[in-house]
């Protein structure tokens, strides 16, 4: 059978992730891998989750825990979720709350309840590949996101119907972004929600690293200014994009959107026609361990990758040559490094694993016109301080060649 006689139009919009590529590197001996942006194993609270599913069982819910369950997500898990956004400035109940497979699914669902080939999707450059990704399926036209207003709402406006569609939202992590580690301040977040306003559209708040800070003030989520200025979270136009994959574990796969009650409901019935609801299972074990350790757990993390990030930085210092420059970030899990423009992150890495044996990401993949070729991102959040120093040292040797 000819396969792509079948197949639809959108699959050729869809591409292997390079990050999920990277991730097989890890098996191989000898590599020191700053490219896969995720939690270190040895930190997971594992005995914490032991004790919760033990629980489950022992206190007779583990027919609760093994049926079918609501769409919606395991009413408590969405009580304590809207408990620690009321923490962030948002106040808000369960039914603001759903609970999806990952912050990742959100993203998918929300590129589906939004987007019609055509329409315009304003993203960073660079921006997370994962919403390229979920996005990239329902055949968006990308534009390049300003949020420091160098360009006029009229202006992406004009280019949208220009391309024959109309902008539907704005994607951004505003804390610690994925992949530049960078962080929006509190006016660049207020002008978000003015051009939001002008242009009559949704804004996606990618919160995945919000809990990961290390320095610098809090600064109150979108969702959150936009309700002081609004009175009610029913009446903003941000979707907050949670996560448990960061703080706890991700391999549950359980995260979250909180949001005006309409757009909920709608996401309510993608959640009903695609997977029906997320596991049970782990919705009540992180509902447990949240409810016990979350707030320690995270202090441990805080510190724990603050002193790799400190690490890296230092080392970035000591090794690099003229040249290369990078962005410190106050949080998260990556540092973004810009090269000489006549380096291509993509060779870098080929000679990288053939002489040094150091894995990163290259920059292009996040972008979605596709440059950003002189651009890689590390992550720390591996590594320990003498692997990172390690690691870097032999990086910086091959780009001082």
């Amino acid at each position: 059978m000819e396969w792509q006689q079948v197949f639809s139009t959108r699959i050729a919009r869809m591409k292997a992730s390079e990050i999920r590529e990277l991730l097989k590197l890890l098996d191989q001996p000898g590599i020191i891998s700053f490219a896969g942006g995720i939690p270190d194993p040895r930190l997971f609270p594992d005995t914490a989750f032991q004790d919760a599913y033990s629980a489950i069982f022992s206190d007779g819910a583990g027919a609760e825990a093994l049926q079918y369950s609501v769409s919606e997500g395991y009413t408590p898990l969405r009580d304590w979720i809207a408990g620690e956004m009321g923490r962030l400035g948002v106040p808000c109940t369960r039914d603001n709350i759903l609970i999806t497979s990952g912050s990742q699914q959100a993203l998918d669902y929300l590129g589906k309840l939004m987007l019609s080939p055509g329409d315009t999707a304003l993203v960073g450059w660079p921006t997370y590949l994962g919403a390229l990704g979920a996005f990239n399926a329902y055949e968006p036209r990308y534009d390049r996101l300003s949020p420091q207003g160098n360009r006029s709402a009229q202006d992406y406006a004009d280019a949208a119907e220009a391309a024959g569609g109309r902008v539907k939202f704005a994607y951004m992590s505003v804390d610690f972004a994925n992949p530049t580690g960078e962080t929006l301040d509190r006016a660049t977040r207020e002008r978000m929600i003015d051009l939001a306003d002008t242009l009559d559209i949704a804004v996606i708040e990618d919160a995945a690293y919000q809990a990961l800070r290390y320095e610098g003030e809090e600064i109150p989520p979108i969702l959150a200014l936009e309700i002081a200025r609004k009175g009610s979270i029913d009446a903003c136009r941000t979707l907050y994009c949670g996560s448990f994959s960061k703080s706890l574990a991700p391999g549950l796969r359980v995260g979250w959107v909180c949001a005006a009650k309409p757009a909920i409901s709608q996401l309510v019935l993608m959640k009903q026609a695609a997977d029906l609801h997320s596991s049970t299972i782990n919705q009540m074990a992180i509902a447990e361990v949240a409810s016990t350790v979350f707030d320690s757990h995270v202090a441990m993390l805080r510190d724990t990758y603050r002193a790799r990030r400190d690490a890296m930085l230092a080392a970035l210092a000591a090794h690099m040559p003229p040249g290369v420059t990078w962005i410190k970030p106050e949080g998260g899990m990556f540092i973004w490094l810009t090269l000489p423009a006549r380096m291509d992150g993509a060779d870098l890495l080929a000679r990288s694993l053939e002489n040094q044996r150091v894995a990163f990401v290259p920059g292009r993949a996040f972008h979605a016109d596709g440059s950003g070729g002189n651009t890689i991102r590390l992550s720390f959040s591996l590594a320990d301080p003498v692997t990172i120093d390690e690691g870097i040292k032999r990086l910086g040797a091959l780009l001082s060649a």
